[in-house]
């Protein structure tokens, strides 16, 4: 993988190990537009990686120190998302500007970046999450659209459970604890349902607690194979 350096000068010191990774959409018009701000030091925002549509690679930020690319967000109890995680930027217009699908180039090149950092690290598939994921409240990137299933059919992030699943009847109290003992912040309740049927029911976001979505929820908590690794 040939990977051109485009340092950003917005980075500090990691305060924690590193156990995520962070998948965004970029949200600007073209990637110029993209590079430009994250290289921006007023913007105050930046990534590790970012991954263009002809599938070109670009390091912004050494993976030792901290980028900026998370924000306020949460994942399974750590707050400070920016310090445990690599944050990589996908180029795509994102929702406010003409989101679409995101080409073969490009899922060709990230790919084998998120599974060379995956396993240099022993990441596990649970912490390979998208930036909705760490933010509900706030983010929609790398969005519905974004073909996770390529990620999961080679163990680089988790699968949507289809097979033997039950419904456990929780009620919308029960169906929260258990959102949020995946990983989910439920502050805003709605918020986490929709960006939990976003990564894991994207072809139905309608922040309605279902019985398919307390189906793929138990079974996203279920031990292993359906389960975190």
């Amino acid at each position: 993988m040939t990977i051109i350096d485009t340092p950003s000068p917005n980075h500090d010191e990691r305060s924690l190990p590193i156990s995520m990774i962070v998948l965004h959409y970029t949200g600007m018009q073209d990637a110029d537009a993209a590079i430009q701000r994250l290289c921006d030091p007023e913007a105050k925002v930046s990534c590790h990686y970012l991954v263009a549509e002809d599938g070109s690679v670009l390091r912004m930020v050494p993976e030792e120190r901290r980028a900026w690319h998370a924000g306020r967000s949460h994942w399974r109890g750590v707050t400070d998302v920016n310090s445990a995680s690599i944050g990589i930027e996908i180029v795509n217009p994102g929702h406010e500007f003409g989101y679409r699908s995101y080409p073969d180039e490009q899922m060709s090149a990230l790919i084998p970046l998120v599974a060379e950092i995956k396993d240099r690290y022993a990441i596990t598939r649970g912490n390979v999450v998208g930036h909705s994921d760490i933010a509900p409240a706030r983010k929609r990137d790398p969005g519905e659209l974004f073909p996770w299933h390529s990620l999961a059919r080679l163990r680089l992030a988790l699968p949507r459970p289809t097979k033997n699943l039950m419904d456990p009847h929780w009620t919308e109290g029960g169906f929260l604890l258990a959102l949020e003992r995946f990983g989910y912040d439920v502050t805003e309740p709605m918020a986490a349902i929709m960006a939990f049927q976003r990564r894991f029911r994207p072809e139905l976001i309608d922040g309605e607690i279902d019985a398919e979505c307390r189906m793929i929820l138990l079974a996203l908590l279920l031990p292993k194979p359906q389960g975190d690794d």
